[in-house]
């Protein structure tokens, strides 16, 4: 009997390497032997007419195949020419997720949310476009796919028993995170032991995004900076190095450090702009205030438009995403105390009464409540009663 390798055969199938080996772990190819590391496989072994998983991998072998598309999907684009990364990738998974980013860094959310839906059946790759998938969901404001990709990514937090694999799930689950509350405690801690290396860089950019809603802004720079440092390479570019560089404009800018924010600012244009991703600087028109608007007009006034149009259309949408998400998120955003008092204020208790209940002054009470508003985007008692009210209803 004549033998194929894994290469071979994923040739003549014309399917990926790695659905030839997910289905060799699976014991779905008759007659495979394996030597050492290398599979041998008759020549005239039958394609599965299924290629999708019959039943999801055991743990370990699952965890395998979730490092290895860790790693596909972790290699820089091209710093001329990110798009040329997909001439290089024969595995359809694979390649779903780098059009999934370049998507995204385009504007084009919906393309984004398609790349993630074509992974169905394949829990790795759909882990690793995730954290793209859910924040297109978030700027699209398609709260029901953000629900289906929050479910997903739940599941496995709650399920899984592998450290890599939940780490892996609560990262890509941050991503869309509105408050620090949802932000998990190793991302705070910087305790990165069970994340993939890489996954670290986009780990450290959530660690940093959170220094940033605690006004800590010394230390989002030298998070941001320190990652940089470690993981840019010259020949190429990544997703992070974007966000990243932003982080560092806009840590100097909370800080006053004008100079330092342009310099980032301007760096990140020239490395961005000339392929068209203008969604990382759409995110940021707020938190740079004028700066992004000044420096758009001065150094690509071409893109201009564009990206003051995405902004407009992101915040709308995202006021819409917000208000649902902290309707159903309540608990998370508020702590219990401060859930407490809310649901005091929210049925009009005095502010004496609730004050003395809660052992404090009422201008401290009073603090809170401002703290209470700032965190759900309201501004009044009014607003609050329809979040606290509709909570209780559901």
């Amino acid at each position: 009997m004549q033998y194929l390798t894994t290469a071979e055969i994923a040739e003549k199938w014309s399917v990926s390497i790695r659905q030839v080996q997910r289905l060799l772990a699976e014991g779905r190819i008759p007659n495979a032997q394996k030597y050492g590391r290398s599979w041998m496989i008759p020549s005239n072994a039958e394609k599965p007419t299924n290629l999708g998983r019959e039943k999801r991998l055991p743990q370990d072998l699952f965890s395998s195949d979730l490092l290895h598309m860790v790693a596909a999907t972790s290699i820089p684009m091209p710093i001329h020419n990110p798009d040329a990364i997909l001439n290089t990738i024969n595995d359809i998974q694979v390649r779903y997720v780098y059009e999934a980013h370049l998507a995204y860094l385009r504007g084009n959310f919906q393309q984004t949310l398609e790349c993630y839906h074509q992974t169905k059946g394949d829990d790795a790759a759909r882990l690793c476009i995730s954290s793209i998938a859910i924040a297109a969901a978030n700027t699209l404001g398609d709260y029901a796919t953000y629900i289906e990709i929050e479910t997903f990514l739940k599941s496995y937090i709650k399920d899984s028993t592998n450290a890599s694999v939940i780490a892996i799930a609560e990262l890509a689950l941050s991503v869309s995170s509105i408050t620090s509350n949802v932000v998990p405690d190793w991302i705070k801690k910087g305790a990165f032991d069970a994340l993939p290396s890489g996954l670290k860089p986009s780990a450290l950019y959530l660690r940093a995004r959170y220094f940033y809603s605690i006004n800590q802004f010394d230390a989002m720079l030298a998070v941001a900076q320190t990652t940089l440092t470690l993981n840019t390479s010259k020949q190429g570019v990544t997703f992070m190095d974007i966000y990243l560089r932003l982080a560092c404009s806009m840590a100097c800018y909370a800080s006053k450090q004008e100079e330092d924010a342009i310099h980032w600012l301007v760096d990140t244009m020239h490395i961005a702009l000339p392929h068209s991703f203008i969604t990382p600087f759409a995110d940021r028109v707020t938190a740079l205030g004028g700066l992004l608007e000044r420096h758009l007009l001065l150094e690509f006034p071409q893109s201009y438009e564009t990206i003051i149009a995405q902004w407009n259309c992101t915040w709308k949408n995202w006021v819409i995403f917000h208000n649902r998400f902290a309707q159903d998120n309540l608990t998370l955003i508020l702590s219990r105390r401060e859930h407490h008092i809310a649901q005091l204020v929210a049925r009009r208790v005095p502010y004496t009464n609730i004050a003395k209940q809660h052992s404090i002054s009422v201008g401290r009470l009073k603090n809170i409540v401002l703290e209470i508003y700032e965190k759900l985007g309201i501004s009044n008692r009014d607003e609050l009663s329809k979040y606290v009210l509709w909570s209780k209803k559901t």
